[in-house]
């Protein structure tokens, strides 16, 4: 498969984008972050799922016996 990427093109987008941000009102800057954390909870939900069924208890302090000698 052929790569598709315009790295150039990328790059310009970005920098587009960091320069649109330093000059943004923060209102604007917080109304991003909605759809940023939205997406970030949803994944962390996931993963949360699939790890709760093998998920072990840690254990707590005093568990450990220390020897004696």
């Amino acid at each position: 498969m052929k790569d598709n990427f315009d790295f150039e093109r990328i790059w310009e987008s970005k920098r587009t984008l960091r320069e649109r941000l330093t000059t943004a009102p923060t209102i604007e800057k917080l109304r991003m972050l909605d759809p940023l954390h939205e997406r970030a909870a949803a994944i962390r939900g996931a993963r949360f799922r699939e790890a709760t069924a093998a998920q072990e208890k840690p254990g707590g302090y005093g568990d450990r016996k220390e020897k004696t000698s």
